[in-house]
């Protein structure tokens, strides 16, 4: 979900997100699964499409060449940091981008609501800190969200 809210808030603000690499990887993440039903029932509400997305395991190949690396809890910071110590200054939380450290929570196995607060949520911290995440991925366009904790949100 929050792959495409960011994809959204770039074209939202006349920024070509195609010129940007944005990807979707998980710390614990069962490789090949496609987004839940509810987080795209969710993102179709929005007017956005998951339904070819498949979840990945974050590996190092992954992570090369990326800017900045967001992720939404601290435990996968922490978990990417530790593993990769030489990205540690690009891993934030997504909450950071607002001057704040709040885990945003997996809602997989949850309510079609507890997907909707996720996507709120996320797409909040999105649109409040856009302008330090352009500013941290240098104009690379290079991200990675680190949004896969269990499944797919």
């Amino acid at each position: 979900m929050a792959e495409a809210l960011f994809k959204a808030r770039l074209q939202e603000r006349e920024i070509n997100w195609r010129s940007w690499r944005i990807e979707s990887a998980g710390t614990w993440a069962v490789p090949g699964q496609p987004a839940s039903l509810e987080a795209q029932q969710n993102m179709k509400g929005r007017g956005l499409n998951i339904s070819q997305h498949r979840s990945r395991l974050v590996d190092a190949l992954i992570l090369e060449g990326f800017e900045l690396i967001l992720t939404m809890e601290a435990g996968q910071k922490e978990a990417i940091q530790v593993e990769f110590p030489a990205l540690a200054n690009r891993i934030y939380l997504l909450s950071e981008m607002n001057g704040e450290t709040v885990d945003i929570c997996d809602p997989y196995g949850g309510s079609s609501q507890d997907y909707e607060t996720t996507a709120n949520e996320i797409d909040r911290r999105l649109l409040n800190g856009l302008d330090r995440i352009c500013r941290l991925a240098n104009g690379s366009g290079r991200l990675r969200s680190l949004t896969e904790t269990h499944n797919q949100t």
